[in-house]
């Protein structure tokens, strides 16, 4: 694990920023493709950008909300590593929609296109966690266990490097977002079945991370889940209801 690259004087260059600002350009870069794909206007890339920064603080005061038990507020806020993924989703996605709210850009086919960039920039976010040593899971006697022992926590102790299954799990969920797109799944399947894997994942992998139980055995990362998998299955009952029927010419063209 690296988790600072280099330092000028004071101030430390980590391996989990970096891999943040990659994961941002790369979403911004599938974003702006997934837009032109759509026809949508190129500025609603803009979305992305306030998201952004909405999700960068959102991210880190979930966190430091969470484990205010562990250290001092403004010591969580300003640590080397430590963000709340659902924080950030929460704040990228509501400083988004307030934006297409202002400029009245169609908000489903916006937030279909930014799907796969979501994930993308997820997947490459979770490298970032694992170079820095941050949200592991628990002990394993698997042999792909990995020890961090300069990470945060530290432990010596072999555990599942949960942030490289997450990020093979959202690579895979990026690349089928996109070809979805290409086959003309609706905006709102599409959006669906994001939120619905996505939340489905973590909901899983929760169960072998270390995180505080708050209610009925299950993470606040948990609820979130679940209310994301909710979500997803309603945006895809919609958007499979307002299909149309194929009509006689569609059914024998598939026969």
């Amino acid at each position: 694990m690296y988790p600072v690259l280099f330092s000028i004087g004071s101030f430390e260059i980590t391996s989990f920023g970096v891999m943040v600002a990659i994961g941002a350009l790369v979403g911004l870069w599938i974003f702006r493709r997934e837009l032109a794909r759509g026809g949508l206007p190129d500025a609603a890339a803009d979305a992305a950008i306030l998201g952004l920064l909405g999700g960068l603080v959102g991210a880190k005061l979930l966190y430091a909300f969470e484990h205010l038990h562990e250290e001092p507020f403004l010591s969580l806020v300003l640590s080397r590593a430590g963000m709340s993924w659902f924080g950030g989703f929460v704040g990228g996605v509501g400083a988004g929609l307030g934006l297409m709210w202002l400029r009245r850009w169609p908000v489903l086919p916006v937030l279909s296109a930014a799907a796969p960039a979501l994930a993308a920039g997820h997947a490459i976010g979770r490298i970032g966690c694992f170079l820095v040593g941050d949200d592991y899971g628990r002990a394993t006697s698997l042999p792909w266990g990995v020890a961090f022992p300069e990470g945060l926590p530290p432990t010596r102790e072999r555990v599942h490097p949960t942030q490289l299954y997450e990020m093979a799990v959202l690579f895979v969920l990026a690349w089928w977002l996109v070809r979805w797109r290409k086959r003309g799944v609706s905006d709102r399947v599409v959006l669906g079945l994001y939120l619905l894997i996505a939340g489905a994942e973590r909901f899983l992998i929760e169960f072998i991370r270390i995180n505080v139980r708050v209610a009925l055995g299950m993470t606040v990362a948990q609820f979130a889940s679940l209310a994301l998998v909710v979500v997803g299955l309603a945006l895809i009952a919609g958007g499979r209801a307002a299909a149309p029927a194929p009509t006689p010419a569609r059914r024998r063209s598939r026969k």
